[in-house]
C-alpha cells in the first residue's frame, strides 16, 4: 500500500510512530506537510502539487490536521477525495468535529449523552441563560483545543464579565458555549481512543492542582483506566454519530452515567505511553484493510 500521512512534519510523535508502524508491516509511506501543498483546481484533474511535484498514485490517506490548518487541510483531504483516495477521516467529519456547536447539535441528533450545553450570540440573554445553566458554569469558545479557549465561572458576575469580554473581543464571530459544570468529575475525564468498532486504549486524565481541565497539554496525568460496557457503548456510538472511524472521544463520569464532552478528530499518541497499548499498528491495520477493500471495489466496478 502507498500511503500518505498529511501532518505537520516527521518529528511529530503521532507520525513518527505510523510511519514506524507502516513501514513495519511493508508499506510506502510518505510524510506530507499539508500546509505546504497546493491545489489544481481544474474540475477534471483535482490534483495535489508538494514540493513542486503532483502528488499521485497513493492507495490510503491518513489525515493529521492540526485545529489551526483545519480549513486548509480538509481542502487538502477533499482534493484527494475528488480524486478517490480512500481516506481514513473524511473532510466532512474533521470538520464537523472542530466545530463545537456543530458536533453538540449532531450529538444531541443521534441521542448520544452530553452535558447541558447553551449558545447564544445575544449578551442580553445571560441572564437568562445561566438561570437554565446553572452555576458553576463552564464558559468555551466553539473552535478551541487543548484546553485552550475554556475558563470555569463560579458566580453570575464573573460568567457575566467573561461571557461580554468574549463577545467584546470575539472578532472572528466564533461561537461561544455555556456548558454544565459536573462536580463529581471536576478535573477528571476520561480519553478512550476508538479504531473502527472497537475502543482500543483508555486512559483517565486528572489535572495535577485545581484547574477544573485535565488536559494532558494543560499538564495533566494519564492512567490507565478500564471502561464499562456502557462508557464503551457510548464512545463507539459518539464516533459514529460524527463519521470519525479514528478518534479519540473525550468521556466524564457523572451521576447520571457517562457522558460525552467531544470527539477528537485526530487524537494525540500519548495515550500509547500512558497504557502501553499499541495504537499506531491498530490505526495501520485498520487503514490497510479499508483502503484494500475501497479499492477492490473500485477496479470491480471499474
Amino acid at each position: 500500500m502507498k500511503l500518505a500521512i498529511l501532518s505537520n512534519g516527521p518529528g511529530n510523535y503521532s507520525t513518527k510512530r505510523l510511519v514506524e508502524e507502516a513501514k513495519k508491516r511493508g508499506h510506502d509511506v510518505s510524510v506530507i506537510k499539508y500546509k505546504n501543498c497546493y491545489l489544481s483546481l481544474d474540475d477534471k484533474h483535482p490534483d495535489v502539487y508538494y514540493d513542486g511535484e503532483k502528488l499521485t498514485g497513493f492507495d490510503a490517506i491518513l489525515p493529521r490536521i492540526s485545529n489551526n490548518m483545519t480549513r486548509y487541510g480538509c481542502a487538502v483531504v477533499r482534493q484527494f477525495e475528488m480524486q478517490g483516495v480512500y481516506t481514513s477521516a473524511a473532510s466532512v467529519a474533521i470538520t464537523r468535529a472542530r466545530d463545537k456547536l456543530r458536533a453538540a447539535q449532531i450529538l444531541a441528533k443521534y441521542d448520544v449523552d452530553t452535558p447541558k450545553t447553551l449558545v447564544s450570540r445575544n449578551t442580553s440573554d445571560i441572564d437568562d441563560l445561566l438561570e437554565q445553566i446553572g452555576l458553576p458554569v463552564i464558559i468555551k469558545l466553539a473552535t478551541g483545543t487543548h484546553g485552550n479557549g475554556v475558563i470555569l465561572a463560579d458566580t453570575k458576575k464573573a460568567a457575566k464579565s467573561a461571557l461580554q469580554a468574549f463577545y467584546l473581543y470575539n472578532e472572528d464571530g466564533t461561537n461561544i458555549l455555556l456548558q454544565e459544570y459536573i462536580k463529581e468529575s471536576a478535573g477528571t475525564d476520561i480519553r478512550a481512543f476508538v479504531v473502527g468498532n472497537r475502543v482500543i486504549a483508555s486512559m483517565q486524565r486528572t489535572s495535577l492542582d485545581d484547574d477544573f481541565r485535565s488536559n494532558l497539554h494543560k499538564g495533566g496525568l494519564g492512567t490507565p483506566v478500564a471502561l464499562s460496557s456502557e462508557e464503551k457503548k457510548i464512545a463507539l456510538k459518539a464516533a459514529k454519530a460524527m463519521g470519525l472511524h479514528i478518534c479519540g472521544v473525550d468521556l466524564m463520569r457523572s451521576e447520571r452515567g457517562p457522558l460525552v464532552l467531544e470527539v477528537n478528530a485526530s487524537p494525540g499518541f500519548g495515550i500509547e505511553k500512558v497504557t502501553g497499548r499499541d495504537v499506531a499498528s491498530k490505526i495501520i491495520e485498520y487503514i490497510e484493510h479499508n483502503a484494500s477493500r475501497r479499492n477492490g471495489k473500485d477496479r470491480v466496478g471499474a
